[in-house]
């Protein structure tokens, strides 16, 4: 950027096809973002120097990058680093979902994938995740669709950018779920509190779930609960730090028991407020409540 130009606040929206990359797209447009849609990664540092005119400046700039760009990968790395070099740094949203899901999605809207080729659906699938695997492994915050639908994923994307007016500070999500359910494909960091004893033991207990006083309170009295809640915060406390320093703005941290109703859903709602008591922007859901 040149001296006294504007610097603007810059999200990549990238990920698989079929994900959700559109809705995200929109949610950002709805939000006042300026978004463009299928960006060659080249111009990336173009839009950020245009944007940043100190007359015409656009503060938040929102593009999205797909394999549907040639040269995707080594051209979108290669500008991420130039904008790093000069002063910017964007921050990069990968959209995820599972194979059937994203299968399903295409075969409903009867069109193919881009690249499949002359091969069926899935190859192109099997194809654009193995060429996206570095950029998801380097994305500041991964969202896993299989689950939601339009809006649920309009809301997601609404509340980790809806006020934050280019502020640097940590936004977290906690989610509860059920090991027997499988493992939460977007978490950051996964912690077990299948250590505890199971309220679905008891008779009284059993129809009801961790946000429920009598249930929080038996899974909050047992041997070892406090201590993990003091020795995670201040792990938490630290890792909250350093991502910040890093520039890491989306931590998800999963907090899992075997069904996702007792255990983890008191563990999650608790380390939830311990974050918040830390001035750290949180969101906690349960992903698996009411599946059973």
């Amino acid at each position: 950027m040149t001296p006294g130009q504007y610097i603007p606040d810059i999200v990549i929206v990238t990920g698989m096809s079929g994900a959700g990359r559109s809705t995200a797209a929109k949610a950002l447009e709805d939000l006042d973002w300026f978004v463009v849609d299928n960006l060659p990664p080249g111009l990336l540092a173009t839009m950020a120097d245009l944007g940043g005119r100190v007359q015409d400046a656009v503060p938040r700039i929102a593009v999205v990058v797909d394999v549907r760009s040639r040269g995707f990968t080594s051209d979108l790395h290669t500008s991420i680093e130039e904008l790093e070099s000069r002063g910017v740094r964007p921050r990069v949203v990968y959209l995820e979902a599972s194979d059937d899901v994203l299968v399903r999605r295409f075969e409903n809207v009867r069109r193919p994938h881009p690249l499949q080729g002359d091969n069926r659906v899935v190859d192109g699938i099997a194809r654009e995740r193995a060429l996206l695997l570095e950029i998801r492994a380097e994305a500041d915050l991964v969202i896993d669709t299989s689950s939601l639908n339009v809006h649920e994923l309009r809301a997601k994307v609404v509340g980790f950018f809806g006020d934050t007016n280019g502020e640097s500070s940590l936004r977290a999500t906690v989610v509860s779920f059920g090991y027997k359910y499988g493992l939460p494909v977007d978490a950051d960091l996964v912690v077990d509190c299948r250590f505890l004893p199971n309220p679905h033991w008891i008779p009284e207990l059993r129809p009801q779930n961790g946000r429920d006083a009598p249930v929080r309170d038996y899974v909050l009295s047992q041997r070892g609960a406090k201590e993990f809640l003091d020795a995670y915060t201040e792990v938490l406390r630290l890792l909250a730090a350093g991502y910040e320093r890093e520039g890491k703005h989306y931590v998800t941290l999963a907090v899992g028991c075997t069904g996702g109703k007792h255990r983890s859903v008191a563990m999650a709602e608790q380390l939830g407020q311990r974050l918040r008591d830390e001035a750290i922007d949180v969101q906690v859901a349960h992903r698996d409540l009411g599946r059973e």
